[in-house]
């Protein structure tokens, strides 16, 4: 009986292992992962460090040189910023199609740098809040 037991020990281990493998391959490949992985790829080394302390990084517009701060979400997490790095506008845009954040915040990162003002120019404006930072703070 003992002997059973102690030959079926590897097999346990080796089957642990393998949902240990199965696991952190999924998790790591869910579409969420996958677009912040791509969105990491076209940061700077600047705004990937700031991306992963805060949860936003910041871009400067092609047209006029203003800073704005995309936090990370879908819809309404473009801000303008001011040099005190106070938000001065919201902004929302989003590409159409479900996507994931890490999609979203790439194409409004690209469509600033490229093209603020016509990007701009479909958005929809509103007043920051001062009062939702915490509303940013929510973990991945």
């Amino acid at each position: 009986m003992i002997a059973a037991v102690w030959l079926r020990a590897p097999a346990r281990a080796r089957l642990h292992a393998l949902r240990e493998l199965y696991r952190r391959f999924f998790g790591e490949n869910t579409p969420d992962a996958r677009g912040r992985r791509l969105l990491a790829e076209w940061l700077s080394p600047a705004q990937r460090a700031q991306f992963e302390e805060h949860r936003y990084f910041d871009v400067v517009g092609c047209d006029t040189g203003k800073t704005y701060r995309i936090h990370y979400g879908t819809a309404a997490n473009v801000h303008e910023i001011d040099e005190a790095g106070h938000a001065t506008m919201g902004w929302c845009f989003v590409p159409s199609g479900f996507l994931v954040p890490g999609d979203v915040m790439l194409a409004q990162k690209i469509a600033l740098e490229t093209d603020e003002k016509g990007a701009l120019a479909l958005a929809n404006r509103f007043p920051p809040a001062t009062h939702s930072e915490h509303f940013y703070r929510r973990p991945f």
